[in-house]
This record gives structure tokens, C-alpha cells and sequence, in this order.
């Protein structure tokens, strides 16, 4: 069965740092890209960042230079680092499988990310 499992959220002052994790079973790792999304109450979900199966990333324009996706195939394991964090990132925040020009089929449970003082 394919799981995601996401871990990692919690509380964050702003302009702190988080790093999560996504640890994925249940098919084969480096045959998918990896994608981040997140939706906060009242708002659409977006995409954060997507990687592919050999690594090339993608992010959305107000994440550069803050987020940063990677992968390791070895431990069918993605992460995100979020640094420069601002109370707008406060989010759930969701890892997702997909197939290159496809959309996600699978998703994990989220994690919360709060940022406040």
C-alpha cells in the first residue's frame, strides 16, 4: 500500500527555520517526482515545491530563496527546509507522489506549521 507520512511541523517564531519530512513506502521511490503543498484556513491549496525522481526542483515564486526541496532515494525519504519563515507560511502542509505530466494520486496526512511570536 502507498503511504506518505509527513513529520516535522510545529511552533516557530518568524524568520526561524523548520525542516520537514516525508517518508514514503509502498511503491518505487525514484520512479516518482515528490511535490510540497500546503493550505491554510480559508485559502486554496498551492504548491510549494516538486522535485523529480533524479532531482531537478521547482518552486513557486514566493518560496525561492527560502524553501528548499531535496530528496534521498537510499531512504525513499523527501524534505523541505523552510528558512526566513514568515506568519503567511502558516499552513498545513502535505507531501504528494506524481508521475511527470500528471497530477498527485497520493497524499500524505499533513503536518501544521505555525509561525507566530
Amino acid at each position: 500500500q502507498v503511504q506518505l507520512v509527513e513529520s516535522g511541523g510545529g511552533l516557530v517564531q518568524p524568520g526561524g527555520s523548520l525542516r520537514l519530512s516525508c517518508a514514503a513506502s509502498g511503491f518505487t521511490f525514484s520512479n516518482y517526482a515528490m511535490a510540497w503543498y500546503r493550505q491554510a484556513p480559508g485559502k486554496q491549496r498551492e504548491l510549494v515545491a516538486s522535485i523529480t525522481g533524479g532531482g531537478w526542483a521547482n518552486y513557486a515564486d514566493s518560496m525561492k530563496g527560502r524553501f528548499t526541496i531535496s530528496r534521498d532515494n537510499a531512504k525513499n525519504t523527501a524534505y523541505l527546509q523552510m528558512n526566513k519563515l514568515k506568519p503567511e507560511d502558516t499552513a498545513v502542509y502535505y507531501c504528494t507522489r506524481y508521475r511527470l505530466g500528471y497530477s498527485p494520486d497520493y497524499w500524505g496526512q499533513g503536518t501544521q506549521v505555525t509561525v507566530s511570536s
